[in-house]
């Protein structure tokens, strides 16, 4: 039996946001799921629905994207002659997926090994090397936007562990700009809302024309950037986080900095402001 169409549109947004971790970018991770969704429309029987939703979508995702063809469509950020644009690499190595499946999706060890069509050991493995691979970006200056002091701390404390160096927390806008011109941070983890109404969207805007930099946006609204009518962080957690999930995502914010230099995509105020009411619908 099928998985109910209602079901798939419900792990869609996670299976968007798992793509954009992959590739680095928003646009390379929708082709992706879009030729996807375009196979299992034409056979629908390769997404069962005899268990857990997510689990079965993206199991049928892994087993179909290893026989997709490039997407035809030139990226917006790179030359249509790109490598990346010609093969499926945007999906990357095995531990690299292991680890995003593990920390950022929330699949048990098993369960991703299930996904990926590994036995258990191996995929332990994998998660254990994927792990040891982020401290090669060890030593990365992070800028902290947030408001709420526990959860500034929680976060400052993830990113210490991860063998990195906060150079300050802000809980407004003028304080985040200031010190990004201050210290040209490596990496920005950002709140939407901040003391006093100031926006961390708009914090982060101002930040990117000082100089380009990735950004992580922690929110506790997450619906309300993954609806597609526009495009979206490449980088996102959902408040209350897994420490876990926070360093995997610092991981690999770091290491597609390299491969794909270009400005973040950062939401306006006004449309996540709309797509908040709309989530809280």
């Amino acid at each position: 039996m099928a998985l109910h169409s209602d079901s798939m549109v419900r792990v869609l947004p996670y299976l968007r946001r798992y793509t954009r971790a992959l590739t680095g970018t928003q646009e390379r991770g929708d082709r992706y799921v879009r030729q996807f969704l375009e196979v299992v429309l034409a056979d629908p029987e390769l997404v069962s629905g005899g268990g857990d939703p997510k689990l079965e979508t993206f199991r049928a995702f892994h087993q179909v994207c290893e026989g997709l063809e490039p997407a035809a469509e030139p990226s917006a950020e790179m030359g249509a002659d790109d490598e990346l644009e010609r093969q499926i690499a945007a999906l990357p190595e095995l531990d690299r997926q292991i680890l995003l499946l593990v920390s950022l999706e929330g699949f048990s060890v098993a369960n991703a090994a299930e996904i990926l069509g590994l036995t258990a050991d191996d995929a332990r493995e994998k998660l254990l090397q994927a792990r040891l691979d982020l401290q090669k970006d060890a030593g990365a200056r992070v800028l902290v936007i947030e408001d709420e002091a526990v959860i500034a701390m929680d976060i400052v404390v993830t990113v210490r562990s991860a063998g990195h160096t906060v150079v300050g927390v802000a809980d407004t806008e003028a304080k985040a700009v200031a010190l990004s011109e201050e210290f040209r941070p490596d990496l920005i983890l950002a709140d939407v809302q901040l003391k006093d109404g100031d926006s961390g969207i708009e914090a982060v805007e101002k930040i990117m024309r000082i100089s380009e930099v990735p950004v992580i946006f922690v929110t506790g609204f997450p619906e309300a950037f993954l609806t597609g009518d526009k495009v979206e962080p490449t980088f996102l957690l959902t408040k209350p986080f897994d420490p876990e999930a926070l360093t995997a995502t610092i991981g690999q914010a770091l290491a597609t900095r390299a491969k794909a230099p270009r400005k973040a995509s950062v939401p306006t105020r006004k449309n996540v402001a709309r797509r908040r009411r709309v989530a809280a619908a």
